[in-house]
């Protein structure tokens, strides 16, 4: 069975198993040392306390997952937010981080967010093109920004507007405050690949 639910602390190692080689080989993130299960747990925890975080379960294994956290902390950037969603190699292809962000975005819609970022280590084509296909718009690039893997790196930002701009616009939904009524209504209950 395929399904997408709302992360627990305890998903902390089955992410680990996902995010870890990213941390260690790649440039995609920026994190340097994979996190502890300890601390991948708390973060888990308290992203939830305001943005959805999502996970994508095939067969009772974690294939891949989505979350929203803030821009920035001013309270002025309340009603924007970066996404990221990271997918087990061997289950690439099969339209699961599209899936995760559909159903993050209709979360993040009905929480009032007004605009998506994400940002994407060049060169990454694929992540591009992935970003574009979901309705993203390119905004500019952070040239050499971040050093890693001894070579520095370039971020282009990309941005995906989800609510109109109000004025003034209403206090974003917190998510523990969405019904779970209103959650499972934005969560397909079981999927096929």
């Amino acid at each position: 069975m395929e399904y997408i639910r709302i992360a627990r602390p305890e998903d902390a190692p089955a992410v680990l198993d996902i995010y870890g080689p990213f941390v260690s080989g790649s440039a995609i993130t920026f994190e340097t040392e994979i996190p502890s299960a300890e601390v991948m747990s708390q973060r888990i925890g308290h992203y939830l306390e305001k943005w959805p975080w999502l996970i994508y379960e095939s067969q009772g294994a974690v294939a891949g997952y989505a979350y929203a956290t803030h821009h920035r902390e001013r309270a002025a950037y309340q009603w924007c937010v970066e996404s990221s969603v990271y997918v087990d190699p061997g289950f690439h292809g099969k339209g699961i981080a599209a899936r995760l962000y559909q159903s993050l975005f209709s979360i993040l819609q009905f929480q009032g967010i007004v605009h998506v970022y994400a940002g994407i280590t060049l060169p990454n084509e694929k992540s591009v093109q992935f970003h574009r296909k979901q309705g993203f718009d390119w905004i500019g690039d952070y040239k050499n920004i971040g050093y890693k893997l001894h070579q520095w790196h370039t971020v282009s930002w990309w941005q995906l507007s989800l609510n109109p701009c109000l004025n003034p616009p209403s206090q974003p939904v917190a998510f523990p405050a969405i019904p779970p009524s209103v959650i499972r209504s934005m969560i397909p209950e079981t999927l096929s690949t």
